[in-house]
């Protein structure tokens, strides 16, 4: 058996497809009309309710038992690209956690949760070009030390001093 997808209700499709394309580049690869499936493999789905069985009256559509995780190179250009649009509610503003990286949590147009963050190997790049080494920099943003070794090993190749 294999995990396939995340699977998402949403109310409106179109609003839903505009938000996570304007906000996140994604496109539709699969479309069924009420069942769209995005290039980062999450799926939109109207109608969910009819579709499981479940009573309309049953849909929560705001949560806070999950939430929808995307990372960015370019943290400061997607928090540009969100100021772009007021409307989009967000639980915080942008952050830095204990571990170095800067994130924030917005709702799409469905209350569904979203975090967006800059990536760990971003974080720990800026780390190396500080002057870190990998156990200081596995310290500092408490990851292994094997996973910050490949990361170390694949920014000096990036920087071209191997």
């Amino acid at each position: 058996m294999k995990y396939c997808n995340t699977l998402i209700a949403v109310k409106d499709m179109n609003k839903s497809i505009d938000f996570y394309n304007t906000l996140f580049g994604q496109d539709v690869i699969v479309d069924l009309g009420w069942c769209k499936t995005l290039t980062c493999g999450l799926t939109l789905q109207e109608h969910f309710d009819e579709i499981a069985g479940f009573p309309i009256d049953s849909m929560r559509y705001r949560s806070n038992t999950m939430e929808l995780y995307f990372e960015t190179d370019d943290f400061d250009a997607f928090i540009e690209l969100l100021n772009k649009y007021p409307n989009i509610e967000r639980l915080h503003e942008a952050k830095t956690y204990p571990w170095l990286q800067r994130g924030i949590h917005i709702f799409d147009p469905n209350g569904h949760l979203i975090e967006v963050a800059e990536s760990m190997y971003s974080v720990a790049c800026k780390l190396f070009v500080q002057g870190k080494n990998v156990e200081q920099t596995a310290t500092a943003i408490m990851h292994p030390v094997d996973v910050v070794e490949k990361w170390y090993y694949d920014y000096l190749k990036s920087t071209s001093e191997l």
